[in-house]
Order: structure tokens, then C-alpha cells, then sequence
């Protein structure tokens, strides 16, 4: 072969050996990677019989420090993947033992922290975070035990307890059963036909609502159908054009977490939606001041149009999201939710004190210029949960931020003054309902507090928020929080149906003496009906006598009710919700009764052939139904009452706080657990029996109003129960007959 041609020959194998060496090596990289892809998908499907996988370990500054967290095979707690498209460093779960809220990192933000996946969509953030809030490093104090220390129970007392809880569960088997064959992967269950609603986007609102619930009740095959079905949700993408913030985070963001408590951290799937729908709600916070837009055009934000926060807030809508989003940051790690919410806190702390009734915020607010010039107040709706958190917050912080205690006092000085209120009634009961204040504005230096003794449902939490912050506080508060129970008590057993009005109106107590005077009773009518007829502020004469028979006959009025706003019944929780907790707390027995009264009102009054309604008037029995069953109704009103009958280390106030949804979240391990007892298997993934002291004194502080004060202080001791009688006589009427026909209302 010629010299010229051997060359070119050996030079082309040269060529393409180099070529095929070159091919090889990058098919090899690109085969890691796409294993690498897989091994991360196939983390993301991890069930409780796949839970050994882990990852590498990663250093977390500490205190100056590098401390090396290695995940351990076989944890519960194993940490998820990273789970954004960027690369980049994701700190893995520790056990829930060291989760809470003792990790520390860094504030900064990661590098990819300006964009947050959205299903195939990013949103870039326009007003970054540059520096992140972080949880205190102080050392966990040791706080008041709440949980009563109860004794053990008889015979016949574990056989009614026993019964009752058969019932509870029988009747949420029941609704649970209509919704799985009617209206399964649908957010709620219409309950008078079997059809289906999308609500809260299209998300299965009660599926995901519920799912704690299940677990709690130990119906373990349905819970793990639960999870199987909400692997497939994508939360990136609702149905609804505007995102309610609020309650998107306490249903599905607080379902997805209480059920990763509750469960032990078993099921990682659970962790990773709720990573899912906060990444997805942390889009609403990116806003020129970080308030959260709570009515969110999620559409817009994803098309990369600038939001500002709301100029007409409801207050608890922005205030009500601090539980979840901490407790998302201390199982993950990742400080940007906690950072989100500490923001709100933070201007809400400072406008506390600004506002026209300092203590308390007014129901609506301008989010977008952080002004609270309302006039209206109330611990009541629009408000409730806002307050409702500050105690529950301190809690699930370990007691190391005293920012909460301090909103708490301020708040809870001004609802004693100002909301809070006795009622006049026939029997001459002390009892409080908790009302709302206006502000009558004549100039800036001329107004006038007006007391409104309005009752609401939302309301009766009151009793179980006050009882709570009076022991982990050390007020004394235990006697008031009693009467805010007793007068939702009262509310119910009013009611012809056993069953409490939505909203009404009541002839209040002036001052100190509160004997039922017939005459007042009538003025307080006549006066009402004309500020609703014609907003006529002064008295009214009561010596047409028609007239004011014809509106006690029309309006249904019992003796000392004045009127109703609302005469529906939405199946709501708050009243068995403070009842469960004052048992929990004081072990007073006669509440037990109590919740049995009103389960079976509300069971024989609302129950369908697919599940439980909402009825539209409970001033008669046989009212009307209202086709329309919240997904709260199987997450928090069947969960007390199923609560308030289990075994008390069943979910202790010790161990769990519950949001206003009434889901678990776990509080930090160095808390004293009252789980004295051996939990039932499904609760029992870290059981803890370590004493705690208990003590119900109180400190010597400024007495409450006289209308406010509680002079029995030996019931709240923490002594054996086993010789307890009822102070309190709570006699139940059985409901009369009253053939007139419904009254229709509007539900909202």
C-alpha cells in the first residue's frame, strides 16, 4: 500500500477510536445521571415498607460549630429529596425527636431560592427574600403540664366511655362511607343527594381534611387508601381562579402535617405534598412587603404579574397561618416558610397597640399598606383563629419566643373589658358569651366603645383558648374559661332542636348585678328591631304591646334572646371543641354528659341517608337541611367528640397541638409528656412517660372585671377525680314540639 494511503487509513482509525472513547464516556455520565433521576423518583414513592432509604449526610452550622446529621437507615423520619428541578443542598428530616424546633441553619437563602417549582411552571419571585427570620436558640424551658392528672376509671364508667365512642365512630363511619361511594377525590359531599362540590380547588378537600381523623379512629386500611389517592393530587394547580390562602393552609397543608405527626413520620409521601402545597402557597407571600395576597390570583403570579396583599383583609385570614408554616419549617428544615409567616406576626405585633381598640385588631385590615383602622372588634368570625394561635404558636415553639405571650396578654387584658359579657337570663345563670366592641368615631379625639352582645358559634373557642393559655401561661383565667364553655352550654340547650344558633343577639348584664328583669328583655327587643329596620340607635318605646308579642312570636325569641342574625347550624366544632379541651385540662366530669347531649342533638337532627347536613333552623326540631357538609365535620367536630371518650393520653395537650382545623402537630420532644398511660399501637411511635409537676396556682396579678370573676378555685386542682360532683346544675330539657314551619336562611 502506497505511503500516502497508509497514513490516511491509520490516522482515520486513529479518529475513530478517539470518537468511539469520547461516545462512551458521555453515554456513561448521561446513564448516572438518569439513574441518579430514577433512585430520586423512586425515594419520592417511599411507603412504610420502603422507608430504609436514605441519603448523604450534610453539614448545618451550629452555634459555630459544624454538627453532622447522618439519617439513619430504618429511621421514620428519613429525609425526603430535594424537591425542586434546581440542584441544590436540602437538609435531611432528624428524627421528631430533634426536629422540634431545635434545628438551626443558616438564614440565608439557597441560591435557587427566587424560583419555586409549580408543576411544569416557575415562578420567579419579584421581591426576594435576602436575609431569612430564624427560630430563637434559647434552651427549652420547661412549661406547665395542662393536661389534668386523671384517676383510673370504674367499671361503669369505662363501659359508657366505651359505648359513647362506639357511637361517635359509628356516626363518623357513617359521613366517611357516603363520601368515599359518592363523592370520592370531590372536596366535599353534598349530603342530601349524594352529588359532589369543588370548594376549596378541586384538591379533595375532606379527603385530605380527614386524614388524621382516620388514624386517630384506627381505620388503618382506609387511611392507607387515603394516602395512595393523594399521591396522585397535584397541588400546583387548583381549580378555583382565586386561592383562599387561609383555607387552603389550615385544611390541606395542617392535614398533610397532623397526619405525618400523628403517624409517626412513617409515610414520607405525607411530608412531601405538604412541601408540595407550601411551596405553592409561599407564592402568594411575594408581595412589596411580604403580606400574603389571602385571596390569590395564583394564575397572574404564574404568568409573572406583579400581587400586592389585600386593601380589604380579613385579619384572621393573615394571621391564621403560623402554625402550619412553622411546623413545615422545622420538619423540613427550610426556614423560608417560618421566615413567611414571622413577617406577618411581626407587623401585627406592632400594630397591636395602635389600633382603636388597642389590644385587640380590627376584623379588617389594608394588608398592602399594613394600616388597622377598623372599628369593628371581636374574638368571634373573621377574628378567631388569629388569637386562637398566639397561645398554640408558644406551644409549638417550645415556649421560646415570649413575642406570643406578651400579643396573648395584650390581647386577652382588652376581650375581658371589652368582649366578653354576661347574658341575661330567666334562671339567673352566670355564665359569659364572647360579644364584639364597635367604635363610634365623632371626632379624633372624640369616640365611644359600643358593646355588642352578640353570640356566634365561631365564638365558643374561647373557653377552650382561654383555659389553655391560662395554664401554660399561669393566669388566672381557669374560672372564665369555665363560663365561656357554660354559656355555649346554654346556648344548646336553648334550642328546642339541643342544637345552638349560628348568630343571635342577647339583653347583656349592666355592671355587676344581673338579675333577669322581664321588662329590660322586651326593650333590648324593641331596641334591636329597630336598629335593624331602620338603624335607630335610641330606645324604643315597648307600650305597643303587639308589636313586641308579634316579634317574640315571629322570631321564635326564647326568654333573654333578643334576636337572630343566623338560626342555621353549619355542623360546626367550636363549642365540643373548648368542651373537650376544659376536660382535658380541669377532668371535670360533668362534660362528659354535656358532649353526649349535644352529639346526639346534632346526630338526630342532621343525619342523611349519605351522611350528615347542615340544617337551616334549630329554633324548631325537623328543620330543614341544608345540602351542603363541610369537610370539617369528619376533620374537627367528629374528632373532639371522638377525643373527649378515648383514653386522655389519646393525642394529650402535652404532646400535640391542634390547629383550627384540629390537626396534631407534634411539640417539641423536650416538652414533659402526661401519656402516663401505654398509648393504643397505632398512636404509640414515641410514647413518653416522663413525670411532670403540675401546679394550678397562679401569680399574683390584677383580679379580673367583677363580672368576670369565678370565686370556685378547688375544682382545678390537679387532686383525684374519683369523688368529683358537678358544681355546675346543667339540667337538659327535653326539645319541644313546635309544628310552625321552617324559616328559610341563606347559608354562607
Amino acid at each position: 500500500m502506497p505511503a500516502p494511503r497508509r497514513r490516511f487509513h491509520i490516522l482515520s482509525i486513529l479518529l475513530f477510536c478517539l470518537f468511539t472513547f469520547w461516545y462512551f464516556e458521555n453515554s456513561r455520565d448521561l446513564t448516572s445521571e438518569s439513574t441518579f433521576k430514577t433512585s430520586l423518583e423512586s425515594d419520592f414513592q417511599a411507603t412504610p415498607g420502603n422507608v430504609e432509604k436514605t441519603q448523604p449526610s450534610v453539614t448545618i452550622p451550629e452555634s459555630g460549630a459544624d454538627k453532622e446529621l447522618q439519617v439513619q437507615p430504618g429511621n421514620a423520619e428519613d429525609a425526603l429529596p430535594n424537591l425542586t428541578t434546581e440542584t441544590q443542598t436540602q437538609i435531611p428530616l432528624p428524627k421528631l425527636d430533634d426536629v422540634s424546633p431545635d434545628i438551626t441553619t443558616d438564614s440565608s437563602p439557597p441560591p435557587t431560592q427566587d424560583v419555586s417549582t409549580m408543576g411544569q411552571h416557575k415562578h420567579v419571585e419579584k421581591y426576594p427574600v435576602t436575609d431569612y427570620k430564624s427560630f430563637s436558640n434559647e434552651p427549652l424551658p420547661t412549661l406547665p403540664r395542662l393536661q389534668y392528672a386523671f384517676a383510673p376509671e370504674s367499671d361503669e364508667e369505662r363501659e359508657s366511655r366505651l359505648d359513647r365512642l362506639k357511637a361517635v365512630k359509628e356516626s363518623f363511619e357513617h359521613s366517611w362511607e357516603g363520601y368515599k361511594k359518592f363523592a370520592w377525590m370531590k372536596d366535599e359531599l353534598l349530603p342530601l343527594d349524594g352529588g359532589s362540590a369543588s370548594t376549596f380547588g378541586g384538591w379533595a378537600a375532606t379527603l385530605v381534611d380527614t386524614l388524621d381523623t382516620l388514624w386517630i379512629m384506627d381505620m388503618r386500611i382506609d387511611f392507607d387508601k387515603a394516602i395512595d389517592a393523594v399521591k396522585d393530587i397535584d397541588f400546583t394547580s387548583p381549580e378555583a381562579e382565586y386561592l383562599n390562602v387561609f383555607e387552603t393552609t389550615i385544611r390541606y397543608l395542617g392535614g398533610f402535617l397532623g397526619a405525618y405527626d400523628i403517624s409517626g413520620g412513617i409515610y414520607p409521601v405525607l411530608l412531601k405534598k405538604a412541601v408540595e402545597v407550601g411551596d405553592f402557597l409561599y407564592g402568594a407571600f411575594d408581595t412589596p412587603n411580604r403580606m400574603p395576597a389571602t385571596r390569590w390570583k395564583w394564575k397572574d403570579a404564574l404568568a409573572g404579574e406583579a400581587q400586592v396583599a389585600g386593601d380589604y383583609t380579613l385579619v384572621a385570614e393573615i394571621g391564621s397561618l403560623t402554625l402550619e408554616f412553622t411546623r413545615l419549617s422545622q420538619l423540613t428544615g427550610d426556614l423560608k416558610y417560618y421566615d413567611a409567616i414571622q413577617r406577618v406576626t411581626d407587623e401585627l405585633d406592632k400594630a397591636q397597640s395602635l389600633t382603636k381598640l388597642p389590644g385587640l385588631w380590627p376584623t379588617v385590615i389594608n394588608a398592602e399598606r399594613l394600616t388597622f383602622t377598623g372599628v369593628g372588634f371581636t374574638l368571634g368570625g373573621m377574628a378567631d383563629s388569629l388569637y386562637e394561635y398566639l397561645p398554640k404558636q408558644y406551644m409549638l415553639l417550645g415556649g421560646r419566643d415570649s413575642q406570643m405571650e406578651k400579643m396573648y396578654n395584650e390581647s386577652i387584658t382588652t376581650a375581658l373589658e371589652h368582649i366578653f359579657f354576661r347574658p341575661m337570663v330567666p334562671d339567673n345563670k352566670d355564665f359569659l358569651l364572647s360579644g364584639e366592641a364597635h367604635i363610634n368615631e365623632y371626632s379624633e379625639d372624640n369616640h365611644t366603645i359600643v358593646h355588642v352582645p352578640k353570640g356566634q358559634h365561631l365564638g365558643c373557642f374561647t373557653g377552650g383558648m382561654v383555659g389553655m393559655a391560662a395554664k401554660i401561661f399561669e393566669q388566672p383565667h381557669m374560672g372564665i374559661a369555665r363560663k365561656l364553655v357554660d354559656g355555649c352550654i346554654w346556648a344548646y340547650d336553648s334550642m328546642p332542636s339541643g342544637i345552638m344558633p349560628e348568630v343571635f343577639f342577647m339583653s347583656g348584664c349592666d355592671g355587676d348585678e344581673c338579675e333577669w328583669d322581664e321588662k329590660k328583655w322586651h326593650q333590648s327587643i324593641v331596641d334591636r328591631a329597630a336598629v335593624v329596620e331602620t338603624d335607630e340607635t335610641t330606645p324604643q318605646s315597648i307600650e305597643d304591646g303587639d308589636k313586641l308579642n308579634a316579634l317574640i312570636e315571629t322570631k321564635k325569641l326564647k326568654p333573654g334572646y333578643v334576636d337572630y342574625s343566623d338560626t342555621s347550624y353549619g355542623l360546626r366544632p367550636e363549642a365540643i371543641e373548648s368542651i373537650f379541651i376544659h376536660y382535658r385540662l380541669t377532668g371535670e366530669k360533668d362534660l362528659l354528659d354535656v358532649a353526649w347531649r349535644i352529639f346526639t342533638a346534632i346526630e338526630k337532627q342532621t343525619r342523611t341517608e349519605y351522611a350528615n347536613a347542615m340544617i337551616s333552623d334549630v329554633r324548631i326540631e325537623d328543620s330543614q337541611k341544608i345540602n351542603k357538609m363541610e369537610s370539617y365535620w369528619l376533620a374537627e367536630t367528629l374528632k373532639y367528640f371522638y377525643l373527649i371518650y378515648s383514653e386522655p393520653n389519646v393525642v394529650s395537650l402535652d404532646d400535640y397541638v391542634l390547629n383550627t382545623e384540629a390537626h396534631p402537630f407534634k411539640r417539641p420532644s423536650t416538652e414533659q409528656s402526661s401519656s402516663e398511660q401505654e398509648l393504643p399501637a397505632h398512636l404509640s411511635y414515641d410514647p413518653s412517660s416522663t413525670d411532670q409537676s403540675s401546679s394550678d396556682e397562679s401569680p399574683p396579678e390584677e383580679r379580673p372585671p367583677a363580672h368576670l370573676s369565678y370565686e370556685s378555685t378547688d375544682r382545678f386542682s390537679d387532686e383525684s377525680p374519683a369523688d368529683y360532683s358537678p358544681p355546675h346544675d346543667l339540667p337538659y330539657e327535653p326539645p319541644s314540639t313546635d309544628d310552625s314551619p321552617d324559616s328559610q336562611t341563606n347559608f354562607t
